[in-house]
C-alpha cells in the first residue's frame, strides 16, 4: 500500500481554501494532521470560525488552531472585495459546535511536525504561522519534506502590479520561508490564473450531488461573481489554492523550474514581488521549485475524483 502523505495545512479560508481542505479532508492518499488558520482573506476571527465550519460540515476530523492575528511587521490586510464579509460568502453551515484547539497555529506547526516524519506543509494564505513556527522551533525543518505553497508570482500580481495578495499581506514571513533551506514548490498566479472555474466545471460538480459539491457550488457562484466584478474574469475566475493538494496528488499535473526566488521587503513600489531568476541572471542557489504549467483538465479530474468521495 503507498505510504499516505502527512500534511499540515495552513489556510485563510477563503473560497479556494475551503476547496483545498474538501480534497485534503476526503483524499486517501493523505493524513491530514491539523490545520492552523491564518489571517488574510478576513480576520483571524472569521478565517478561524471558517476553518471550523468547513471541519465540523465536511466531517473533517482535525485539531485546528488560531494563528497570529497580524503579519509580523506591516499592518494587516484582508480581502472582502472577493470573499465577502464572512470570508466565505454564498454558504450557509449548521451551528457550530467545533472548538479552536487550546494552542497557538504556529505551535500547532512545531506540535504536529515534532511527532511525525516526512511533513509537508501546504500554506494557501500568507506565510505568518510558517515563519513563526520555523523562528520559534527551528528543529522542526529536519520533520519538513517540503513546503507546498500557493502565493507569488514569476509575472505580475493580483493586488498590486508586482505582488500576489498571500504572500503582500505578509513579505517578511515570506522572506523567512524562502530563505529557510526548506524544499520549497511556489505555486504562483501563472498557473492558477489558468485553473478557471468555468460554468461548464460548476454543472460537472453539482452533478456528484453530494456534501461537497453541494458546498462547492455555492461558495464558486458567490466567489465567481466578485471575481467577475474584482477583476472582470466574465465566465470564472481563477481557484488558485487547490492547485497545492492536487500537485501533491498527482506530480504530473504542474509542471516545476527550480530557481532562485527573493522576496522584495524594500517597502517600495515592488514590496512583495516574488523575483523569479527562471534564466538564472543573478548566478544565485536556487531556492525553490516554481509553477510554470498546469494540465487544466487533469487538475479538475483529481477534484471531482476526490469530491466525489463525499457523501
Amino acid at each position: 500500500m503507498e505510504k499516505k502523505l502527512n500534511i499540515i495545512m495552513d489556510c485563510d479560508p477563503g473560497h479556494d481554501d475551503a476547496v483545498a481542505l474538501m480534497l485534503a479532508g476526503k483524499s486517501p492518499r493523505i493524513n491530514l494532521l491539523g490545520i492552523s488558520v491564518a489571517s488574510g482573506n478576513q480576520t483571524i476571527e472569521k478565517t478561524t470560525r471558517n476553518a471550523l465550519n468547513l471541519c465540523q460540515y465536511l466531517g473533517i476530523d482535525v485539531p485546528v488552531a488560531s494563528g497570529s492575528p497580524r503579519p509580523l511587521e506591516k499592518a494587516p490586510m484582508i480581502c472582502p472585495e472577493i470573499h465577502g464579509e464572512s470570508g466565505l460568502d454564498g454558504f450557509v453551515f449548521p451551528p457550530l459546535q467545533k472548538k479552536a484547539a487550546a494552542i497557538s497555529g504556529p505551535d500547532l506547526i512545531i506540535e504536529l511536525c515534532l511527532k511525525h516524519r516526512d511533513v509537508i506543509l501546504v500554506p494557501t494564505g500568507p506565510l505568518t504561522n510558517v515563519a513563526l513556527a520555523l523562528v520559534k522551533n527551528p528543529a522542526i525543518k529536519t520533520h519538513i519534506r517540503e513546503i507546498m505553497l500557493m502565493g507569488g508570482s514569476i509575472g505580475f500580481g493580483n493586488v498590486s502590479p508586482a505582488a500576489e495578495f498571500n504572500i503582500l499581506v505578509d513579505p517578511e514571513a515570506a522572506d523567512i520561508v524562502f530563505k529557510s533551506g526548506l524544499p520549497i514548490y511556489m505555486n504562483g498566479l501563472d498557473v492558477t490564473r489558468k485553473a478557471l472555474v468555468l460554468p461548464a466545471v460548476t454543472e460537472r460538480i453539482a452533478k456528484l450531488s453530494n456534501k461537497a459539491s453541494s458546498l462547492f457550488v455555492a461558495l464558486m457562484k458567490a466567489y465567481n461573481a466578485n471575481q467577475k466584478k474584482i477583476f472582470a474574469w466574465s465566465e470564472g475566475g481563477p481557484l488558485h489554492d487547490p492547485v497545492t493538494i492536487v500537485s501533491l496528488l498527482d506530480p504530473s499535473i504542474v509542471s516545476y523550474r527550480y530557481m532562485n526566488v527573493v522576496i522584495d521587503v524594500s517597502r517600495g513600489p515592488s514590496y512583495g514581488r516574488t523575483n523569479c531568476d527562471q534564466y538564472n541572471f543573478l548566478h544565485q542557489k536556487p531556492n525553490a521549485h516554481v509553477a510554470v504549467d498546469i494540465d487544466v483538465g487533469k487538475y479538475w479530474d483529481v477534484i471531482e475524483e476526490t469530491l466525489r468521495l463525499y457523501k
